[in-house]
């Protein structure tokens, strides 16, 4: 079994090679027992090998490595207090995703994949980086959702697996670049409460899970 340091070097690689994040830009953790591995500040996410992730305490923040963690160490410690059921935490700043929110925009459904897998999107105002006070909006938005947008700033997923996780951060910027080009061409016709009502109630774990698989063939 892949261990949790060489996935976190292959989707920070995938981070990076599909434009979702620039540079040292985002940041992306997992649990393992009792701590987290999270991205080391500074560092482009696709050079960073399996030694150099940082290890952190989630209940005391502790860390327990030399690298300095990710200036968003915060956020991640607690998005998996508040939420014992994820494994994974991803940061990242999708163009489409920051462009829509910005314009004070939500990421409406036009395609059944988007209200199918996400069953809901928490959006934040612009607030500084890296503190205690973005850290803090999100744990409280963080128990109702798996995807939070940050205007002006990013996107943040959680997931079961980094799979999961990685597969939201996709879904949600597929949506904004969906909505985006439709602006530029025509009037959207987004999908009515009731039809993604009826792709929620289809979207049962076995189909979350194929659409998971297909994603990654």
């Amino acid at each position: 079994m892949t261990n949790v340091r060489e996935q976190l070097k292959e989707y920070a690689a995938k981070l990076v090679q599909s434009g979702l994040v620039v540079g040292a830009g985002g940041n992306l953790s997992m649990r393992e027992d009792g701590y987290m591995y999270i991205s080391p500040s500074g560092f482009d996410l696709q050079e960073i090998e399996e030694e150099q992730w940082v290890k952190v305490h989630i209940e005391t923040g502790e860390v327990l490595s030399e690298l300095k963690p990710s200036s968003e160490v915060l956020m991640h410690l607690e998005c998996f207090r508040r939420r014992p059921d994820i494994d994974s935490v991803l940061h990242a700043h999708p163009s489409y995703s920051v462009g829509v929110s910005s314009a004070e925009r939500d990421i409406p459904s036009m395609f059944p994949d988007f209200p199918a897998m996400i069953r809901n999107v928490k959006y934040l105002d612009y607030m500084i980086p890296t503190t205690h006070v973005l850290a803090d909006a999100v744990a409280e938005v963080i128990e109702e959702t798996d995807v939070v947008v940050m205007r002006n700033h990013g996107v943040l997923t959680v997931g079961k697996s980094m799979k999961e996780a990685y597969f939201f951060m996709q879904l949600t910027e597929e949506a904004a670049k969906v909505y985006t080009i439709s602006n530029m061409v025509g009037n959207p016709r987004l999908l009515t409460e009731q039809e993604c009502q009826d792709l929620r109630d289809l979207s049962s774990e076995k189909y979350r899970a194929k659409l998971l698989k297909d994603a990654q063939k």
